[in-house]
C-alpha cells in the first residue's frame, strides 16, 4: 500500500480536476440561462447545447475517474483492487466537496434569490395551499445549507459507486495478463 500522504495528495489534485469540471459545467449553465432569457426559440437552444454540456461533462467525468484510478495504480506498484478503491473514494469525496462549495457560493452569492423564485412558480399553482406556501418560504434561509450538503452526499456516493465498479479490475486480478510464455 502507498503512503496515506501520498494516496490523499494524489486524490486532492484529482478530485479538484473534477470538480472544476463540473463548477465550469455550473457556470457555462447559468449562461446559458442568461442567453436563454430571450425568445422560445433562444430559450429551446439555449437548453439543447445545456444537455449536450451536460452529457459531456458526466462522460468526462466517468472517464476521467477511471483514468486516476488506473494512473494512481500503475504510479504505486504495490496497490491492490481495495487500495485503489479508497483512492477513488478520496477523489470522490474531494470533487464532491469542490463542486458543493462552489454550488454554495453560487447560491449564496451569483442567484441568492434562487429559491425564491422557485418558490413563486409554485404560488400560482392552485393545488398549493397557503399553509403549505409559508413552510416553503420559512425553508428558504436553510437552502443553502441543505443544497450544499445534498450535493455534497449525492456525488460522493456517485464517486463511490463509480470506484466500486473500476476497482474490480483496476489494477488486473488477471494472473496470465502478464505471461510471456510461448505456447508448444
Amino acid at each position: 500500500m502507498t503512503d496515506k500522504k501520498a494516496l490523499w495528495n494524489d486524490a486532492g489534485k484529482d478530485g479538484l480536476i473534477l470538480g472544476a469540471i463540473s463548477l465550469f459545467y455550473m457556470a457555462c449553465n447559468f449562461l446559458l440561462g442568461k442567453v436563454g432569457e430571450g425568445s422560445a426559440m433562444v430559450t429551446v437552444l439555449a437548453s439543447l447545447v445545456g444537455f449536450v454540456l451536460w452529457a459531456v461533462k458526466f462522460g468526462a467525468c466517468i472517464y476521467l475517474m477511471k483514468f486516476f484510478m488506473k494512473a494512481f495504480a500503475k504510479a504505486n506498484p504495490g496497490v491492490g483492487n481495495s487500495d485503489t478503491f479508497k483512492f477513488g473514494c478520496a477523489v470522490a469525496l474531494l470533487s464532491a466537496l469542490i463542486y458543493s462549495a462552489g454550488y454554495l457560493a453560487y447560491v449564496t452569492f451569483l442567484e441568492p434569490d434562487i429559491f425564491s423564485k422557485s418558490i413563486e412558480m409554485f404560488a400560482d399553482n392552485p393545488m398549493m395551499t397557503s399553509d403549505a406556501l409559508d413552510m416553503m418560504e420559512q425553508m428558504i434561509p436553510r437552502m443553502p445549507a441543505m443544497t450544499f450538503f445534498t450535493n455534497l452526499f449525492y456525488c460522493w456516493i456517485f464517486g463511490t459507486v463509480l470506484s466500486a465498479i473500476f476497482s474490480r479490475n483496476i489494477p488486473s486480478r488477471n494472473p496470465f495478463e502478464n505471461d510471456t510464455t510461448d505456447e508448444q
